[in-house]
């Protein structure tokens, strides 16, 4: 069992940095760096070794209702920033085993994980994780969470960056602005105003048709602006949203061009649901959650959930590894349910193939996997070996139901794979 944030880690050796480079360059790197794409692979390769999401974009709601979680689960997932991972502990599982390539998700779950636990109420928790732009979270870090975190998180967070303040400053300094995603948020708004539009806007919208109109007449406009379609055109400019070379080419496959399938992306997220239910969509129009007791918010932050997350985070561990490295050290039918994000996107067909397997060995038995994909359809025919897909079933109705009902609106689809009764 990994450790989890309230624990004292040991430090790691050097080595163990060096393996999660060598690690992240294997996911990401497929050609020589003396090609456009192998450069482009390795720009990817070392931004994503910084902080990408201070919040994971991936609906918890439509998680929780796939995965169907029952009391005792054992869940394996890619942490990502965290959110999730806290939010299915609702459910009331026996523990949530969360894994990443970026040593910075794994610095920043720690903390989240050690704020959840130990940080000395609700109006605290929110001040550090639902505004993050407070000067007091700076001290709540020294007297309530610097002493539990392992020497590795610790140095982290206390380390500078290139322009010299402390990591931990940015939990005064408007959090949800930082992180490759906030960064290209805000680029985002940047370009938006440069055309008179101000993506804020949306969220003066009253109603639904509101929020169509202003898309209709604000948003929609720039996605045919020539700078946008130029930017977007280059696999490097959505490095920001956390997506490397080969899901550019995934979902630029998925017919049409890049501005029209981002179009279609933010056209749900704008009008798809009520800004009252959706704050995924206050974090990108307004670069942070709605303000006022009623805005929306992840689960794991939510008022009437903290003494549920305070009193269970102790089941959440974070290691910094592959998920299938992590999967070939557990037992043979041990994992209940089991969330992928969009990393099979990265992958090649050797590396699909060998997660599956390690999937398949350690599924107990009616074990469920969720994950997304940039393009609608599911990546596994005609790439996972048949002996592999044959024993699960896919639940293809119910995988497009629930990514109608996604609300962060950023993927193309939903999966939802069940191990297959061996009896039957």
């Amino acid at each position: 069992m990994i450790e989890t944030a309230t624990t004292a880690i040991p430090s790691p050796a050097p080595a163990r940095a060096e393996g999660a480079a060598k690690r992240l360059h294997r996911a990401v790197r497929r050609n020589s760096l003396l090609t456009p794409s192998g450069m482009s692979e390795y720009v990817f390769s070392r931004l994503f070794r910084s902080l990408v999401y201070a919040q994971i974009w991936e609906d918890p709601e439509v998680d929780m209702a796939a995965l169907r979680i029952a009391p005792g689960n054992s869940i394996v997932t890619i942490a990502s920033g965290g959110c999730n991972a806290l939010s299915y502990l609702v459910a009331d599982p026996a523990r949530i085993e969360a894994v990443d390539l970026n040593p910075a998700h794994v610095a920043f779950n720690r903390l989240k994980l050690a704020a959840a636990a130990r940080l000395p109420d609700y109006e605290t928790f929110y001040r550090f994780y639902g505004s993050g732009d407070d000067r007091r979270n700076i001290a709540a870090y020294r007297t309530y969470l610097q002493p539990h975190l392992d020497a590795e998180t610790r140095a982290y967070w206390e380390g500078r960056t290139v322009t010299g303040r402390r990591r931990i400053s940015i939990f005064h300094r408007r959090l949800y602005r930082h992180g490759l995603l906030g960064g290209f948020i805000g680029l985002g708004h940047k370009m938006a105003r440069l055309y008179g539009a101000d993506p804020r806007g949306l969220l003066d919208a009253r109603t639904m048709e509101d929020q169509r109109r202003f898309f209709d007449e604000t948003l929609a406009p720039l996605f045919d602006k020539r700078l946008v379609r130029w930017a977007t055109g280059r696999k490097s400019s959505l490095f920001g949203l956390g997506i490397p070379p080969q899901q550019y080419e995934a979902l630029s496959g998925a017919g049409g061009d890049m501005a029209t399938i981002l179009r279609q992306r933010v056209e749900k997220l704008a009008c798809g649901f009520p800004l009252s239910e959706n704050y995924f969509a206050w974090q990108a129009f307004g670069r942070g959650y709605g303000p006022g007791d009623e805005a929306p918010l992840p689960p794991y932050l939510a008022r009437q959930n903290h003494e549920i997350i305070r009193e269970r985070a102790s089941r959440i561990s974070i290691a910094n590894t592959s998920l299938t490295e992590f999967l070939a050290a557990k037992t043979a039918g041990s994992v209940d349910r089991f969330i992928l994000l969009d990393a099979q996107d990265w992958m090649t067909d050797g590396q699909l193939n060998a997660l599956w397997a390690e999937i398949t060995r350690s599924a107990a038995p009616g074990a469920r996997v969720i994950f997304r994909t940039a393009p609608a359809e599911s990546l596994l025919p005609g790439r996972l070996d048949n002996a592999l897909l044959d024993r699960w079933a896919y639940h293809e109705a119910e995988s497009r139901a629930l990514h109608e009902r996604d609300r962060s609106s950023i993927y193309g689809g939903f999966h939802l794979y069940v191990l297959k009764d061996q009896a039957a």
